[in-house]
């Protein structure tokens, strides 16, 4: 199978990528600099240039594939409405692109902002309709398309996907606890954050598209849930510096921007997915993982 990947030199399309070609499929992975182009060609890949803005280039893409796993977005949250607006776009050109054709199409969401029926988010869970407050409408365009008959999947993704390379959430927290000299936590730090690392979830991505096509969505969670405490107190171990608990209102200013994202407390199940896709989590878990896979280093957490 030729499979077109957005994102294809991301944290988490890096690793798809890796899978994909591991199992004997072929990849056609975006690139929007000679950098990528270049990481791709080494991977063993076969590279498209463009961006998520270029439909003609989205277009191309999908149509030359067998497949499409969007794992691309804007990780700029100074604009982060525009790159809701980039990523819903881009869902909308894809899968028009591959209309009628039954080809598999997964999109990337999150699991973090389910409309939960129960104390632990669910497969089933819809996601909250996007709005001012969090504008991300992956999950909404994937659903639209679907309901015009273009079958998309949705694969889910917690908070953290971890392992080495990583920059998302946790180094973002770890860079906000080197500025500010401790690692915080808000009340009693018992909001959890799920979990997955990176290798298990481009295993999931894969066990999906060669499923084919079809309109299920998925929750690649490799940790039900992890207390936000923990997670600030590794901090404090990795840097050396204090663990504090502080109010909701010392919270918003000591995390700022991301501060919704620290206040983040909602476990999510797999089991549904394990069972479905036969997938079966192993890699180490985030605790374990800030250990030993270099977040702390100067460099740690630097997109390349």
């Amino acid at each position: 199978m030729k499979v077109f990947v957005t994102g294809a030199t991301g944290f988490v399309g890096t690793a798809v990528v890796r899978e994909l070609l591991a199992q004997g499929h072929q990849v056609l992975g975006l690139a929007r600099s000679d950098r990528s182009d270049d990481t791709l060609g080494k991977m063993g890949a076969e590279v498209l240039r463009g961006d998520l803005e270029m439909p003609e280039t989205l277009r191309h893409g999908a149509q030359m594939s067998d497949g499409v796993i969007h794992t691309g977005f804007v990780h700029d949250f100074s604009r982060f409405a525009e790159a809701c607006a980039i990523d819903r776009t881009a869902i909308e050109t894809l899968g028009t692109a591959i209309e009628s054709t039954k080809k598999p199409f997964i999109v990337t969401a999150g699991v973090a902002f389910l409309d939960a029926a129960g104390p632990i988010t669910v497969e089933a869970d819809p996601a909250f309709p996007p709005s001012g407050t969090y504008p991300r409408a992956s999950e909404a365009a994937a659903m639209a398309l679907s309901n015009r008959g273009i079958p998309v999947n949705i694969m889910r993704l917690p908070p953290s996907v971890h392992g080495k390379g990583d920059h998302g959430f946790v180094p973002m927290l770890i860079d906000i606890a080197r500025r500010t000299g401790r690692s915080a936590y808000i009340g009693d730090g018992h909001n959890v954050w799920p979990a997955v690392h990176v290798g298990d979830a481009a295993r999931a991505y894969r066990f999906a598209v060669e499923r084919g096509a079809s309109a299920e969505t998925y929750h690649a969670v490799g940790e039900q849930g992890i207390p936000f405490r923990e997670i600030a107190e590794a901090i404090a171990k990795g840097l050396g510096i204090p663990c504090v608990s502080l109010s909701v209102v010392e919270a918003q200013d000591h995390f700022d921007w991301f501060f919704g994202f620290a206040y983040i407390g909602q476990r999510a199940s797999s089991d549904w997915t394990r069972a479905r896709l036969h997938w079966n989590p192993t890699g180490p878990g985030l605790l374990a993982d800030m250990m030993n896979a270099g977040y702390f280093a100067a460099t740690a957490g630097q997109s390349t």
